[in-house]
């Protein structure tokens, strides 16, 4: 059921005690082996192809408002496990955007899709983007939530309450869905190591991105600059920049009804 204007859950009070709520049930999902991790995908619905690329230390689970309304615009969805998260293995080299993004590559080759829309959020939106600029071809459109393409986009870390709820559920949920449940701490560890050095991609490197882009930022984003989303809507093509107005990072689970209307009118605009 698509959510109220009521389901708000700014302070993410829900979403550390329950989650997101569960992603429906479905019989097309399982592992694709590639490059040393098994990566873990589901696949709803048919239509125009839409892949949720979901933050750095989450997992698909975290996408449980946006699936439903994604299936009822008629929309075939996938869902990544980004490589040592949520069901996904990894093997001992450091994280690397441009090898998740490869994962996801290889995702679309075993479902046999060809060409899809990418949501991103925070990591996932990094990866979704590398796509855009190294498999073009496979990229309807890029909807780049929350993130920063080099590390001067990043703010300095402060820790909120919200923030620690959130990591909170993550821990949760790590120890309930991963391979290696007691790795947390390690898993943390190499996640934040690729976030201090990485991405790094320049205007010159934007510049060539020739599939649509949406840039969205939240108002009260803990993570990212706002100039440097600026930055990001005038570097590349024709890109569009949203502003969503009382939110923070986590929109997608705050106030899923506004974050999905936004989302899904994007997508309607993309010709694939």
């Amino acid at each position: 059921m698509e959510p109220t204007t009521e389901s708000h859950d700014d302070n993410l009070e829900q979403f550390e005690a329950h989650g997101a709520p569960p992603l429906p049930v479905s019989n097309d999902h399982g592992y694709v082996e590639h490059e040393g991790a098994r990566i873990w995908y589901a696949s709803y619905g048919v239509g125009a192809p839409v892949i949720l690329l979901h933050g750095g230390l989450g997992h698909s689970g975290n996408w449980g408002y946006q699936v439903p309304a994604l299936l009822g615009a008629g929309h075939r969805v996938v869902v990544v496990d980004s490589r040592g998260h949520g069901r996904s293995t990894r093997d001992a080299r450091p994280y690397k955007y441009e090898l998740m993004a490869s994962d996801v590559l290889a995702v679309m080759d075993a479902l046999q899709i060809a060409r899809a829309a990418m949501v991103g959020w925070s990591d996932g939106a990094c990866i979704a983007m590398v796509l855009g600029i190294t498999a073009p071809e496979r990229v309807a459109g890029v909807f780049f939530f929350g993130c920063n393409m080099d590390p001067s986009g990043t703010k300095e870390f402060v820790p909120t309450p919200v923030i620690d709820r959130c990591f909170s559920r993550h821990a949760r949920d790590y120890a309930q869905l991963s391979a290696t449940p007691r790795d947390f701490d390690a898993f943390v560890g190499a996640v934040s190591e690729m976030m201090k050095t990485e991405p790094n991609y320049g205007a010159h490197d934007l510049a060539r991105i020739e599939v649509p882009v949406a840039i969205v930022l939240s108002e009260h984003d803990e993570f990212i600059k706002r100039e440097h989303a600026d930055h990001l809507a005038q570097s590349i093509p024709d890109a569009e920049f949203v502003l969503l107005p009382g939110v923070s990072h986590f929109a997608p689970l705050q106030r899923p009804a506004q974050f999905n209307g936004v989302m899904l009118g994007f997508l309607r605009r993309l010709l694939f």
